[in-house]
């Protein structure tokens, strides 16, 4: 059975104008294309659905029951393409994506901002997850866009990096090494270091790169979040390392960050999506905001 839109809406003009004429002008259709409609839609459900007299056009039984059921089907359609429309025009819509706390911190919030200017009937729902479960995340289909480090398998994924985000030296305001003009990594030897724990992909990369360099950095204390480093570093515990991009949100009293280099260890940071599937309109938007905030603050610096 092949019943089409068209052939349903030529169903319901003539059944409420009663009148194949006054059908033809609501529909924009000749009588002819009306007629073979009516006659299409006829023989596909396999009989008549009006009683033609000289008066009038009226329902057969079988039409009757038809109508109801054809107003129902036109309106679902109709609704169906004005939301594909609206999603594509971005009138309203979902938007899930995954980032880093610290980029969600530090980045988001202005890009939010702006987001809900431009198109305030998309709700965002934001999984502010570590690294790896960013790409996790991606992975299963669960959001469309993540921001994390470069992933290290890409097979099944496309990276758009933002920026390189290179680690600095975090150590208390009255510390010797906070008056020092370049700090390098040798020069922690002499003072406690602290760290975050494995399997963190910071301190992953952080050893890994180091032991290219044939440093061996002893750390004498493991913690498991960045807000603990702040707080011990600024208490004069020790000294430690993080990423530049964390440094916006580890401020406090009596704690200051400092370049570090010799090596400089950085790591690419970027936008991490599905390969082979689309991005929605939504989501397009929203990697476009996000790349022109990365891009105005490239220039910056969170020291």
């Amino acid at each position: 059975m092949n019943v089409t839109i068209k052939q349903l809406s030529a169903f319901v003009a003539v059944a409420q104008c009663q009148s194949f004429a006054e059908a033809c002008e609501r529909i924009h259709l000749s009588q002819p294309a009306l007629s073979i409609a009516i006659k299409n839609l006829e023989e596909a459900l396999g009989g008549p659905l009006f009683i033609r007299s000289t008066r009038a056009v009226l329902l057969t039984p079988e039409g009757e029951r038809l109508l109801p059921m054809a107003k129902r089907l036109l309106a679902d359609w109709g609704q169906a393409l004005g939301d594909i429309s609206d999603l594509f025009s971005l009138s309203k819509g979902r938007l899930a994506l995954a980032a880093m706390p610290s980029f969600a911190e530090a980045k988001l919030p202005s890009v939010f901002a702006a987001f809900r200017q431009l198109y305030p009937n998309i709700n965002i729902t934001l999984h502010d997850v570590l690294n790896e479960s960013v790409i996790e995340l991606v992975r299963a289909g669960r959001v469309e866009l993540g921001v994390c480090f470069r992933p290290a398998v890409t097979e099944d994924l496309q990276f758009t990096a933002l920026y390189n985000d290179a680690m600095v030296a975090l150590l208390p305001e009255r510390h010797a090494l906070a008056k020092a003009n370049a700090i390098t990594w040798e020069d922690f030897k002499d003072y406690p270091f602290l760290a975050l724990a494995p399997p963190s992909s910071v301190r992953s990369h952080m050893k890994s790169a180091l032991a290219e360099h044939n440093i061996d950095l002893k750390v004498d204390f493991e913690v498991n979040q960045l807000a603990t480093i702040k707080q011990m570093v600024a208490a004069g515990v020790g000294v430690s390392a993080v990423p530049q991009m964390c440094v916006s949100g580890l401020q406090a009293p009596g704690l200051v960050a400092r370049p570090l280099s010799n090596p400089i260890i950085g790591r690419s940071i970027g936008l991490v999506a599905r390969r082979r599937y689309a991005l929605s309109s939504s989501a397009k938007a929203m990697q476009s905001l996000i790349e022109e905030q990365c891009k105005a603050g490239e220039n910056g610096t969170a020291l």
